[in-house]
């Protein structure tokens, strides 16, 4: 009988921690993008923030992803397509360009001229734009830019008289 009472005391560590784990945050199921596996992701990657927005960051399931908040309410991939010309708006967050898409209720900011591209969605009703583009312009920055923002003015001659 002695050894039942030592086998229980054994497994206690093992309970303690499986019930610990319980507790924390799942891992955030996010699908990689076509080139998570660039090389300059994980430059990226490793320049990001612990929190964004005042949301700690997650764990994720996929390459080349992050995920701040439980539930997630920043969710970063790259590798994602690198944009083309667009009429898409076009904001410069510390000489980070970033094609903003309007959604509902989740935006896309995606940034421009750098290959590869990192993609952030976010809800702005949860969180502001400025803040996710700032924390999170540092790291996108660590992928060189080669094209830069232009207005329509810049793009499109203006036609002259005579």
């Amino acid at each position: 009988m002695p050894a039942l009472p030592r086998a229980l005391t054994s497994l206690l560590p093992a309970v303690v921690l499986l019930a610990g784990l319980t507790g924390c945050s799942a891992v955030v199921d996010v699908d990689p993008a076509g080139d998570a596996a660039n090389a300059r992701c994980a430059d990226v990657m490793i320049a990001l923030p612990p929190t964004v927005a005042e949301n700690e960051q997650r764990e994720t399931n996929s390459q080349a992803t992050s995920a701040w908040g439980d539930p997630s309410r920043v969710v970063l991939r790259c590798g994602v397509d690198v944009p083309g010309p667009t009429t898409d708006p076009c904001v410069t967050v510390n000489d980070v360009d970033w094609v903003v898409r309007e959604g509902d209720p989740a935006w896309t900011a995606t940034t421009y001229g750098r290959d590869p591209a990192v993609e952030v969605l976010f809800d702005p009703d949860e969180v502001a734009s400025s803040t996710v583009l700032v924390e999170l312009g540092d790291a996108a920055a660590r992928v060189d830019q080669t094209r830069a923002c232009v207005g329509l003015a810049d793009a499109t001659p203006v036609p002259t008289d005579g």
